[in-house]
């Protein structure tokens, strides 16, 4: 379904109101509807064949979409506005954010059989890579060390930026250099496209856990990919071979919650700059990772490739994993529990639990610490939110200054630092 120039040209907030209903107004419909049908009538035998046909090659339907496992008007939809959002030809949506990885990898071994991938990814891309599930041969590089990396048979790159957990930014323009011409994936999830667009930077391919900010309401699960048109036609075909489908409820949710998207990640924005801030100053605390903070974009990122940093951070704690699963059993306001980008304040440990299936070895490398959490903002005033943490890294010290646990602060049993 193509976008027409007029809204192609208008500014985000509109595109994000706007995407995606070009065909409702024709038809005279206001809200969004849901087409749930699992199939379609086939009146004219000889048009359902040819339109089945084409989607099973990766193509859009010839007048019927004949089952929902190949077509679905209100995925659609969706696909048409992300696609918008993120200045792509088009965008294919999955039943999972693994789901749509897993896609990208098979449509990529097509290619080649050899993949470059840069630590720290989400700790699931990561198991997958390593697994070998999927017959691929995969390099792990340092970002400067792509190039180097690459081989004949490289299909794609991989990478994500901010990185998850550890929010680590990297260039994207010399990402897109060192591959020459080799795909570059970029998982876009930590940004969103209201604060970055991969593919105007050389991306081929942008990876969305649409669970996570797209979502936004911790009531979905799905996955989305921006690309060109080659590439959606064989993401396409991969999807209705496996069956990756994303449900059409999933798909209106996700499209209902478009309009609020560009004021939801700038005001959780907003609320993490004053949490990153007074994290920096507690006593438990003995670092924090977060792009808006003085010292930790050296490479001039913000404003040129992102429009800024975000509402996901990471920080160390001085007692280690004892000092974590304090706050973590202690936080009242905030929700302890994985995903992110959620209205909702949520908290998490990585190595223990989204990177605890990634190789023991690597975690470390990469900064996923047993020090480390990782703190996705919500809409909550962040008052309310610092009050509720503050209190639960206070706890964490108390703890450490009494001798519990073997993680300790270094405040010599009594408290003070």
């Amino acid at each position: 379904m193509s976008t027409p120039n007029a809204l192609a040209k208008t500014a985000m907030e509109t595109q994000a109101v706007h995407g995606g209903r070009e065909v409702l107004h024709e038809q005279g419909i206001h809200a969004l509807p849901i087409d749930l049908s699992s199939t379609y009538p086939l009146h004219n035998l000889d048009e359902g064949g040819r339109s089945l046909e084409a989607m099973a090659m990766g193509g859009l339907p010839i007048g019927s979409p004949v089952y929902s496992r190949l077509y679905n008007p209100t995925v659609a939809r969706f696909e048409e506005v992300l696609a918008l959002l993120e200045g792509s030809e088009e965008a294919v949506a999955f039943g999972s954010g693994m789901a749509a990885v897993t896609a990208c990898l098979m449509a990529a071994k097509q290619r080649g059989n050899h993949i470059v991938a840069v630590r720290p990814i989400y700790g699931g891309t990561d198991h997958l890579l390593a697994s070998g599930m999927l017959g691929l041969d995969v390099t792990w590089a340092e970002a400067d060390g792509i190039q180097a990396a690459l081989r004949p048979d490289t299909a794609l790159v991989i990478v994500e930026t901010p990185a998850n957990p550890t929010l680590a930014l990297l260039d994207l323009e010399d990402v897109v250099r060192q591959a020459g011409q080799v795909p570059v994936l970029v998982d876009n999830t930590f940004a969103t496209p209201i604060l970055q667009n991969p593919i105007k930077h050389g991306a081929v391919l942008v990876l969305h856990s649409a669970t996570k900010f797209l979502g936004g309401h911790g009531d979905v699960l799905a996955g989305v990919v921006a690309t060109n048109n080659d590439w959606a036609t064989e993401l396409r075909k991969v999807r209705v071979i496996t069956g990756n489908v994303l449900h059409p409820l999933a798909a209106y949710l996700l499209h209902r919650g478009m309009p609020t998207l560009p004021l939801r990640v700038r005001a959780q924005q907003e609320g993490a700059k004053v949490l990153a801030e007074r994290l920096a100053k507690h006593p438990e605390v003995a670092a924090v990772h977060y792009p808006g903070l003085q010292g930790q974009d050296p490479k001039g990122l913000l404003g040129r490739q992102m429009q800024g940093p975000g509402s996901l951070m990471a920080f160390e704690l001085k007692g280690g994993f004892e000092a974590a699963a304090t706050v973590m059993a202690e936080v009242k306001l905030m929700t302890p529990a994985v995903s992110l980008g959620s209205v909702d304040t949520l908290i998490q440990h990585p190595a223990a639990l989204t990177h605890r299936v990634v190789n023991a070895e690597a975690r470390e490398h990469s900064g996923v610490s047993q020090s480390l959490m990782r703190l996705s903002v919500g809409l909550e005033n962040p008052d309310d939110l610092w009050a509720d943490l503050s209190q639960a890294l206070d706890k964490a010290l108390a703890r450490c200054a009494v001798g519990v646990g073997d993680g300790c602060c270094g405040c010599g049993g009594d408290g003070s630092l």
